[in-house]
């Protein structure tokens, strides 16, 4: 309890706090009956006497009970790690019990022996963390990028019980830590840069007052609800509904558009998969530029360039583009688009019928740039007609670039198998998938910030991207058309807006502009979010292939508007007018109706594909969890990741006084005050006689 005290200095009023300890009586009376004379004395005086007090240059008079607020407890800007729960136990952070937690600040630098929970300030090369922490801020920036030789909290071998292949020892991320992976009974919350400049000059201004009987606090408000229930695994905190399965919405679209009502002349499929999702040890600051959105930019450009060429119906393949989420967490969007497949649900309509003949994913190809010369590496699943097929349309891509500067190479033979990817999911369902992976890298990974918070857009290099969107594009037709004429006018038409990959790679990792600012996004959808959030997410309510779109995150709905668009047969030429986001002819879906008061009609086949575990089951709004099937190799294997609930999540610096010194100050106070009763009644008797004497 902080209890506002006016004193004065250089003849301007300030605060000083005083803190209770939590574990005395004054604690407890100070929930009461203090606070409220507290609250009614600093309302009073500030209706009375308005206050000018300048701190941090954003309070320059006191007029109100919230400017109080804000002037004694800064808000910090930043980004938490948040507790997340599995079949077998936690990881992530939480405050250790119910409450909020209230700790001195120190820098890591200044720790020696620590008697008591201390807020610990870190950079973000320090790893270690002591056993009698309160909490953890980390300040963080592009600066330590160029200091780091690496740092990746993910494992050696990401996900590797999803592997189709045994050496699950392989070192495919020589940078990890795994710190991720690992339960936190204390706050950590990394900081922004305008978080950055609050702390600091927090600090600074009190180093320069610096007072031996107060202490700078940081108050971290990140109580977890599976702590305060006491569920600490997935299967309890879904039975009480204290947590949330993660998850999302992927998205498919096919070019040209595929007749859902017949299933006659149905094409063979070259599907083209990227993700979407990426992770961090800090939830919402997981933008993944490498990993994975270098390789999701590169498919939505290689699709751009597509849809400028005309004739893809009279061509001998289907293309099929699939953007999955959830994949960071046990391969969710995968694997359940390939069980969707095996329900013929409505989510996989029109695609459930049709054979797959090759996958080519796109991975990381943020860093392919090296000395002049864009290099990317093509890991194959396995040796069939169709995998060479993959790979001399590769090759015969890069031979058409007019610029050189692209260069496939097939991956060392001697690696293990294909790198952690979503192809693992495709190779466990069907060893026998013919599939190929372009990345950056070879053997190991050349992301050294890999699901790292640092993975950002000075990570990547956007030439690289653009280098990789013209190979696919290329590629893609190249197996559409099932030619290897490299002469062929329209192969030498389909270029990629190297504009539209950098605005989107822009949009998609940076909050300048951020989505809320970006008019790409914005023509299509109405974001909600001012930064790009890569996180997966939790699922909210009863997944559905047509989705309620409040509950569907912003670069899912922006991919679907987009896909529907540049997949559409009118391309923008249409006329028809959806009324309340509706089409009324068969096969129409209603794009950019968020972005305008009346969106349009195109014909598409574009769809939503719900992302979270198989062995998930949604009834009567709640989760359950489904028996192992041995016949489910993954989901024997499957953690079930949920999130934990939580109300507010804020951090808050402040000063406060010791309680030696407030012992004191009461002491000295009742100390005085005795004595000045004394003295009124030494006087009163003395002035009683001098009057009778009178």
């Amino acid at each position: 309890m902080l209890v506002p005290i006016l004193g004065s200095q250089n003849d301007l009023p300030f605060f000083w706090v005083a803190s209770a300890d939590c574990n005395s009586l004054t604690a407890a009376m100070a929930m009461g009956l203090p606070r409220l004379v507290a609250t009614a004395f600093t309302l009073l005086l500030v209706a009375v006497l308005p206050l000018p007090i300048s701190f941090a240059g954003e309070i320059t008079s006191i007029e109100s009970v919230p400017d109080l607020h804000k002037l004694m407890y800064v808000a910090v800007d930043g980004y938490p790690c948040v507790r997340l729960l599995n079949l077998s136990g936690e990881i992530g952070c939480s405050n250790p019990g119910l409450s909020k937690v209230v700790a001195p600040i120190i820098r890591l630098k200044d720790v020696k022996d620590l008697a008591e929970p201390h807020t610990i300030l870190v950079v973000s090369s320090d790893l270690s963390f002591a056993s009698n922490i309160g909490g953890v801020l980390v300040e963080s920036g592009t600066s330590f990028q160029q200091k780091l030789k690496g740092l990746s909290p993910d494992k050696m071998f990401p996900q590797a019980e999803f592997s189709p292949y045994a050496n699950v020892e392989y070192k495919w991320n020589p940078a990890a830590s795994s710190i991720m992976w690992k339960a936190y009974n204390f706050p950590v919350y990394l900081l922004s840069e305008s978080g950055i400049t609050t702390v600091q000059e927090f600090l600074s201004k009190k180093e320069m007052k610096h007072k031996p009987y107060t202490s700078d606090v940081a108050e971290f408000n990140m109580v977890m609800e599976t702590t305060k229930a006491g569920t600490h695994n997935s299967e309890a905190c879904l039975q009480e509904g204290t947590c949330l399965p993660l998850g999302g919405y992927s998205v498919w679209s096919s070019l040209p558009p595929i007749n859902v009502l017949s299933s006659n002349n149905r094409k063979p499929v070259v599907l083209t998969v990227a993700s979407m999702d990426s992770a961090s040890f800090f939830r919402d600051k997981s933008f993944g530029a490498d990993s994975p959105i270098s390789g999701l930019v590169a498919l939505l450009g290689a699709v751009d360039a597509l849809s400028r060429v005309d004739g893809f119906s009279n061509l001998k393949k289907q293309l099929v583009f699939l953007v999955l989420t959830g994949e960071t967490w046990g391969y969710l969007g995968s694997r359940r688009f390939l069980h969707e497949l095996d329900l013929h649900s409505d989510a996989v309509a029109g695609l459930s019928d049709t054979p797959i003949e090759t996958v080519l994913e796109i991975g990381s190809v943020g860093k392919g740039l090296s000395g002049g010369m864009n290099t990317f590496f093509a890991h194959k699943t396995r040796v069939s007609s169709a995998t060479n097929m993959t790979l001399d349309a590769l090759k015969i891509a890069q031979d058409s670039l007019a610029a050189k500067d692209v260069k496939i190479v097939s991956a060392d033979t001697t690696n293990p198998g294909i790198p952690p990817s979503s192809l693992m999911a495709f190779m466990k369902k069907n060893p026998l998938t013919s599939a190929v992976v372009l990345e950056d890298f070879d053997t190991k990974f050349v992301n050294k910030f890999y699901h790292s918070h640092l993975d950002d857009l000075s990570n990547i290099n956007s030439s690289s991207v653009v280098a990789a969107a013209s190979v696919v594009a290329r590629t893609l037709y190249i197996l559409a058309s099932d030619s290897k004429d490299t002469s062929n006018s329209a192969l030498g038409s389909i270029n990629v807006n190297a504009s539209f990959v950098e605005e989107l790679l822009a949009c998609l990792l940076s909050c300048e502009p951020g989505l809320l600012s970006c008019d790409l996004v914005k023509d299509y959808i109405a974001p909600t979010n001012t930064c790009p959030g890569n996180y997966a997410g939790v699922i909210l309510g009863e997944p559905s292939s047509k989705p309620y779109l409040a509950y569907v995150g912003d670069v899912s709905r922006f991919l679907w508007n987009f896909l529907a668009d540049k997949t559409s047969l009118q391309k923008g030429n249409t006329t028809s007018v959806c009324s309340k986001g509706v089409c009324t002819k068969t096969g129409e879906v209603c794009i950019k109706a968020e972005s305008s008061k009346e969106g349009t009609c195109v014909v598409s086949t574009t769809r939503y594909v719900p992302a979270y575990s198989t062995r998930l089951k949604y009834d009567d709004g709640a989760w359950t969890i489904l028996p192992q099937n041995t016949s489910d190799s993954m989901g024997m294997v499957d953690p079930i990741w949920t999130e934990s609930n939580w109300d507010t999540i804020k951090v808050h610096v402040y000063t406060v006084q010791h309680s030696v010194y407030d012992n004191a100050v009461l002491v000295a106070g009742a100390t005085a005050t005795t004595l000045a009763y004394i003295g009124i009644l030494v006087a009163k008797s003395f002035i009683t006689k001098a009057l009778k004497q009178d």
